[in-house]
């Protein structure tokens, strides 16, 4: 899945798909996909990343108490 970072605006290939669906998870595994290299693999704060389209990931990715609010 590719997703795009706010800081910089590149696509970030995710690695983990279980961290990025896993609301306890703060960081995914992923790598850049900008210009002719691959990225090496890194960790992403999943706050800083949104769907290419520039929505927000959904709040059950992200708060294990999204149930609760």
């Amino acid at each position: 899945m590719f997703l795009k970072d706010t800081k910089s605006g590149d696509l970030v290939e995710v690695l983990g798909l279980g961290d990025l669906f896993d609301p306890s998870r703060e960081k995914v595994p992923g790598r850049f996909h900008a210009g002719e290299e691959m990225g090496e693999p890194a960790s992403f704060f999943k706050t800083e990343l949104l769907f290419p389209s520039g929505e927000a990931l959904p709040r059950c990715w992200m708060d294990p108490n999204y149930k609760q609010n």
